[in-house]
């Protein structure tokens, strides 16, 4: 058990900076809650907000909202009680970039140590065999390795398509599930025939891609309050598709009033190719063709110069990092405390199955927390910093920091229950918070989303699972042209 705080335990104990609340840290629910659907109780730490915490803690779930939260001794009654006794509770983290279906080609020997264009060029011809059901079975079981690793709600770029409705089989895996989706409908239209990388098998025409994107808003978004499903729009990148569908696209969000999402500045020769072809650097042309908005954000983002980065955090545009896939194709990694200093929301991302090839939301903000240090020295990242930037920072990526990525009272219920070996903590006295990202490795012990238990005991509470990873083995197989 860690014991990591001194003085009253119904006082409250804050590690880090200042908390802007003010009031008496008892129960912050008006009126009393009389019976909760469910009550995290006993926590060793919980972690409401940044700068809010409370040693000893509890936080009771109703109709799937935040309804109270308060020190030991102040716990209404529960019809169902999960016991955090000596754990460490947190806000859900958030993924803002992902790629799920690369989990059917996770660690794909021919492309492993390529460049960023090699790996995808490789890769490319294979994922032209993806259909509705290797869709679903890559979704199903991306979003139980997401919500082992702590991770609450995601967003998914599924820019390759060769067949229809694929995105339909994604939302379909997360509404089986229950967990918290943010679909992006990507899309290439430049083919190698037109000077781009993808071959044209799992290219569109603009057509085809606005007239889909229109149909995914109008079936699927929920822009209401607690929306399990929204759906953004998001070309791949400004190198896999035409000027006008960038534009077109933006015009489409503005219209329907959804968010934007795209690869930005991700690689060197990005720059080059974009000199080349629209005689403007990356970020020039996103701005000319109507993205520098705070409807956006990108993934990577590593090579804007400095002038760039200040328009793009004037404009608001969000980032999402995405340190282990940029360490495992070598090609750097975004400059976060810069970004963070002026303002730009930056989350995290675990990116593609098939670059980072794991999909743990836990070890990204770990990896975060280290190349902070090792960029900018020992200040420049705290694991609060780290835990900031995948909850809170994440939400503002996805437009809901208004009720994600924090658990104060009204917040959607999205929460994890961490788990780390008793002998990974021996020693570990003093501040549970860093323990949880320096001492390692840690697991979910318990995933709630939206007052839902999605893991319990470190395992999924997912029917679905053994036959979707049975289904899952034969695409795969399938699609890499193994027998066996």
């Amino acid at each position: 058990m860690i014991t990591p705080y001194v003085g009253d335990r119904r006082t409250r104990q804050i590690y880090g900076p200042p908390c802007a609340y003010d009031g008496a840290m008892t129960s912050a629910v008006d009126p009393p809650i009389e019976v909760a659907e469910l009550l995290v109780r006993d926590a060793e730490l919980l972690v409401v907000d940044s700068g809010w915490e409370i040693p000893g803690g509890w936080l009771a779930v109703t109709d799937g909202r935040v309804t109270g939260v308060g020190p030991a001794g102040s716990e209404p009654e529960a019809r169902t009680t999960v016991r955090a006794s000596g754990r460490l509770v947190t806000p859900g983290l958030i993924n803002t970039h992902h790629h799920i279906y690369q989990n059917l080609t996770r660690s794909y020997a021919p492309a492993v140590n390529g460049s960023l264009f090699d790996w995808l060029t490789t890769l490319y011809p294979i994922w032209a065999r993806l259909d509705e059901e290797g869709a679903y079975v890559s979704a199903y079981v991306g979003m139980a390795e997401l919500l082992m690793g702590g991770c609450t709600t995601s967003s998914d770029h599924l820019y390759v398509h060769p067949r229809p409705h694929l995105v339909d089989a994604e939302i379909r895996a997360a509404r089986d599930i229950g967990f918290r989706f943010h679909a992006t409908r990507g899309s290439m239209t430049r083919s190698v025939e037109d000077g781009g990388l993808p071959p044209r098998s799992v290219t569109q025409t603009e057509d085809e891609v606005l007239a889909d994107s229109e149909r995914l808003i109008g079936a699927y978004h929920d822009p209401g309050p607690g929306a399990l499903v929204r759906v953004a729009l998001a070309p791949c990148s400004p190198f896999s598709v035409t000027r006008s569908l960038m534009t077109a696209t933006a015009e489409l969000a503005e219209r329907h009033d959804v968010r934007l999402h795209t690869h930005l500045a991700e690689d060197h020769d990005e720059d080059t190719y974009c000199l080349e072809t629209y005689g403007c650097r990356p970020v020039e042309y996103f701005e000319e063709t109507g993205w520098m908005s705070d409807r956006s954000w990108v993934a990577h983002c590593i090579y804007p110069n400095d002038a760039e980065l200040r328009r793009l955090a004037a404009a608001g545009v969000g980032v999402a990092h995405c340190p282990s896939s940029n360490m495992l194709i070598g090609g750097g990694t975004a400059r976060v405390r810069e970004m963070r200093e002026l303002g730009l929301p930056v989350g995290i991302g675990c990116d593609g199955s098939a670059s980072t090839d794991h999909a743990s939301l836990w070890m990204e903000t770990r990896a975060a927390l280290l190349l902070g240090r090792y960029r900018g020295g020992p200040g420049a990242m705290t694991a609060r910093d780290a835990l900031d930037i995948a909850t809170r920072g994440s939400a503002r990526c996805l437009g809901r920091d208004d009720e994600l990525g924090h658990l104060r009272p009204g917040a959607c219920a999205d929460l994890v229950v961490w788990d780390l070996h008793e002998v990974a903590l021996a020693g570990a006295l003093s501040d549970p918070v860093e323990a949880w990202l320096r001492c390692g490795p840690a697991r979910a012990w318990t995933t709630v989303v939206g007052g839902r238990i999605l893991v319990d005991r470190g395992e999924p509470r997912l029917p679905g699972l053994v036959e979707a990873l049975r289904v899952h083995g034969a695409v795969a197989r399938a699609m890499q042209g193994r027998s066996t």
